[in-house]
Formats: C-alpha cells, sequence, structure tokens
C-alpha cells in the first residue's frame, strides 16, 4: 500500500525521503522485514527510536516518530514526524487494513470487572438472534466461538495493528457484530482511537492498575474515553464513577442498574447456589429473567448486555432464551467437577473482585470457605494487603500463596499481603500447586475451596521463566489423587 493512503487522516509531516510503498508495519524491531513502517513507540522501558538505525539495516522503508531532538536518519529511510506515535498508530493501522471495523457493529466494554463475562453475555445474545459474532478479549478472540488464529500479547486489548488485523479477518468472514473488551491500558494509549463503537458500555470502577494509572482520578478518565467514541453509552448507574461518565461524555446514554433510578432496573432478585433470577419493567411489562451462573455480579452483568441488546433491537425473547442457556465463562466461578468436593476457580484479582466473589459464595456455602490466593509482582502493590484483608473477612480459612510474582520475591508478595489479614486463621505456602493441594486436602464435603487470581489463564511467569500452570486442571489432577 502507498504510504500517502496509510497516512490518510493523520496530521503529519515528512522530514526525509518520499511516499514509498509498504508491504507491513510493526512497533516490534524484531518483526521488521523488507518493505516495513516501523512506528518508534516510547514504552515505559524501551524507545523505539533507538532502533532507527538497526530496523533500517533490516528493510524497513519508513519510520515514525514524535521525538523532536532527531535530525540525522540513514538516507534510504522516509521519515514521518508526528505528534504522538501511538495515535498515529491507531488511525494507519487502521487504514492499512481498510478499515475493518466500518463494516461491523462495534461494541466495546470497559470496566474494572465483569468486562469478560458481559462480552460474553452479549455474544450469545446477537448469536441467538442468528447473526455472526466476534469477540476480542482476554481469553481469547472468536467468530462464533471458534478461536481465531492471530497471536496478540496484550492481556485484554490487542495493540493497534493486531486489533487491525483481527477486525480485517472478522470482516473477511462476514462478521456482524463485534463484541470486545476495552481496557483503560487501551484508551490511554491510544489503541482504539481509529474504531468508531455503535455502543459503549461500563461495568463498575474499583481499585486495580494503579501502577499503570498511578491514581483513580486517572484510572477514571482513561475508562471515560470511551463515551467519546461511541453513539450510545450504557452505564452502571449504581457505580459512583458513573457520575463524572456521564458528566464528561458526548455520547447518549441508557442507564441500568439494582439501587438507583435508571433505564433497566433489577427487581425481585433472587440469588441461588447454580443461578440467578430477576425482573426488569420494560414498557409497562414485567419481564422475568433466569441466568444459570450464580452471583450478584451475574444480575450486573445482565443487565448490561441486556441493556445493550435493547439498544440494537433485539426482542426480548430471544434475549432471555439466550440468558438462560449461558454457560460459565472459563475461570469466572468456573466449577471444577467432583463428586466429593466443591471447587471454584475465579479470575478475582483485584480488591473489589475478590469481595464480590466470596459473598457469592458465602451466600450458599454450606461449610468453610477456604480461599486460595495471592497478588502479582511488578503490579499495584497497594492493593495486596487491601486483598488480604477482604479475604480473611468473607473467608473462614486463608492460604496465602504465589500468582504471577514476575520479577519480584513471591515471598516479599505473600508477606506483604499477610499484612492485611485479621481474624482469620491461615498459611503461607509459597508454591502454587501445593497451596492448592492443602486447600483440598483439608476441604470437608460441605466446604468450598476457591482458588482466585489466575482464572482462565494457563502459565505462571516468574523471573527467570514461564511455565504452564492451570488452576483447574491443577485442581482436577488433585481431586484425582484424592
Amino acid at each position: 500500500m502507498n504510504l500517502l493512503d496509510i497516512l490518510k487522516g493523520v496530521e503529519y509531516k515528512i522530514l526525509q525521503g518520499s511516499y514509498c510503498q509498504i508491504k507491513n508495519m510493526t512497533i516490534d524491531s524484531r518483526q521488521v522485514v523488507d518493505g516495513s513502517m516501523f512506528f518508534c513507540i516510547r514504552g515505559l522501558h524501551v524507545d523505539g527510536h533507538n532502533f532507527i538505525n538497526e530496523v533500517c539495516e533490516q528493510g524497513a522503508k519508513c519510520v515514525v516518530i514524535d521525538r523532536n531532538d532527531l535530525n540525522i536518519f540513514p538516507r534510504s529511510l522516509t521519515v514521518i514526524k508526528v505528534e504522538n506515535v501511538r495515535k498515529a498508530l491507531a488511525f494507519c493501522s487502521a487504514n492499512f487494513f481498510k478499515n475493518p471495523s466500518n463494516n461491523m457493529n462495534m461494541i466495546g466494554i470497559t470496566g474494572t470487572n465483569g468486562k469478560t463475562s458481559t462480552t460474553y453475555f452479549i455474544e450469545a445474545i446477537l448469536r441467538q438472534y442468528n447473526h455472526n459474532v466476534g469477540i476480542i478479549g482476554t481469553i481469547d478472540s472468536k467468530i462464533n466461538g471458534e478461536h481465531i488464529n492471530i497471536y496478540y500479547a496484550a492481556p485484554t486489548t490487542p495493540d493497534a495493528i493486531e486489533l487491525q488485523k483481527i477486525l480485517a479477518y472478522m470482516n473477511e468472514k462476514n462478521v456482524d457484530d463485534v463484541v470486545m473488551e476495552v481496557s483503560s491500558h487501551s484508551l490511554a494509549l491510544h489503541k482504539v482511537d481509529s474504531i468508531k463503537f455503535k455502543i459503549g458500555a461500563f461495568t463498575n470502577l474499583s481499585q486495580d492498575h494503579l501502577d499503570f494509572h498511578k491514581n483513580m482520578d486517572d484510572y477514571l478518565h482513561a475508562k471515560s474515553l470511551l463515551f467519546n467514541m461511541c453513539q450510545v453509552g450504557v452505564i452502571n448507574s449504581d457505580d459512583a464513577a458513573s457520575d463524572y461518565i456521564l458528566k464528561n461524555s458526548s455520547c447518549k446514554f441508557v442507564t441500568y442498574g439494582v439501587n438507583s433510578v435508571c433505564d433497566f432496573r433489577a427487581q425481585n432478585i433472587i440469588c441461588n447456589e447454580d443461578c440467578v433470577s430477576f425482573d426488569i419493567i420494560l414498557n409497562g411489562h414485567t419481564e422475568k429473567f433466569f441466568v444459570p451462573i450464580p452471583g450478584m455480579f451475574t444480575v450486573y452483568n445482565s443487565l448490561c448486555a441486556i441493556s445493550s441488546a435493547s439498544i440494537m433491537n433485539i426482542p426480548i425473547e430471544i434475549i432471555k432464551t439466550a440468558l438462560s442457556k449461558m454457560k460459565n465463562v472459563p475461570g469466572r466461578m468456573q466449577r471444577v467437577q467432583s463428586q466429593n468436593y466443591n471447587v471454584i476457580v475465579d479470575y478475582a484479582h483485584s480488591p473489589d473482585s475478590l469481595e464480590n466473589v466470596l459473598k457469592s459464595i458465602r451466600q450458599f456455602k454450606k461449610g468453610n470457605l477456604i480461599t486460595v490466593f495471592g497478588c502479582g509482582g511488578d503490579r499495584d502493590k497497594s492493593k495486596r494487603s487491601v486483598m488480604g484483608k477482604i479475604a480473611s473477612q468473607f473467608s473462614d480459612y486463608c492460604i496465602i500463596t504465589s500468582d504471577n510474582p514476575r520479577t519480584e520475591s513471591p515471598m516479599q508478595i505473600i508477606n506483604e499481603i499477610e499484612k492485611g489479614i485479621v481474624d482469620c486463621k491461615y498459611e503461607k505456602i509459597e508454591d502454587r500447586y501445593e497451596a492448592i493441594k492443602r486447600a483440598i486436602e483439608i476441604a470437608n464435603k460441605n466446604d468450598i475451596v476457591l482458588i482466585a487470581g489466575k482464572g482462565h489463564e494457563n502459565y505462571q511467569i516468574f523471573a527467570d521463566r514461564t511455565i504452564h500452570f492451570d488452576d483447574v486442571e491443577t485442581a482436577l489432577k488433585i481431586l484425582d489423587g484424592r
């Protein structure tokens, strides 16, 4: 593709060279091939501007920069100067892949908790309505439930090039709607700036990712950016952050909740061990909903999905049917099958999500609640003691263990969590396998073992290696041994 077409809609200056032909684009110097366009991203640890000479030797034809202190470049390079490389990357990537999102209904879900489950709920409703549906998020990217073999390194929202590549593939496969998780990182780093969302949905806001955002105000501002790039916003009006979003966004809004005056309000809520049910009054009629997934958070995720589907004019009976057939999302309140023991795996890795899961389990537990959990290394340290306090308040027994320690000492993380423990018996077991084994060994028939923090993840990250580790798989192996 000609560079002129790739740069459409981007403000830029050509410091050197001409409108050459581009065969590939990347932000990774290791992926540069002949004919590449290289975007010099300034990351947290590495500055892409430092690799300009190297990528030229590897065959790059063009580099995009935003630093003002550079003025000498290899003669063979076309050099494009922009105000912000990340912003330019979003629009150049979309142009390179011929703006695939323009041909599909884009639905973006943001919030601290519930993004993954809500995307799956909306996907189920749209598929029940015979739509071809793509899903992009923490667990995977899929079309109608089938995995797409396009790798992306980011944990939630793919980087701009990977994202546009996935969207282009979905467009080729005649996808009608794309439901995607939109993380605060992706919004702050301009990954989705080029996408025009039909619907943007907000689930909730609680402490998380402060290693990146520094404070809750910045975190909230990043989340709110989605609602200046969508037609309609779907907002959880029970969440305190909703006021800020409503006041600082340009789109139309639909609200949902339980405790506030809103457009879609759940009433007569019943939470059982394996399901929830509730009513919503719509157009003067009481509509009853049933979802076979436990927890109050399921009510909120369902409300968000119902509101979004209603905006798309999906018939209410279709919505009811889809929700009534929902299955647990992998790693979200996922029960590990066993005749004699109750083991649940959940992705809860923030204070609010851990508290929600523990409160939900306490509603139906018959014996003790034994919680196995840890905190990730190289992430927000301030939440460690908070999670220790929450786990001890709502559990009968805690086992503190490793999550993904990364470059930090696992025992140091565990000791920081321990500072928050109050009035609860607990153990510290660094090895996650041994911690899960110990929890199952001490559990009696009516007890529930919650393994929290990693959910669907099938790996564990240490300073010097990444190993295969799957909480569900591990629990099944230990249960088989018992």
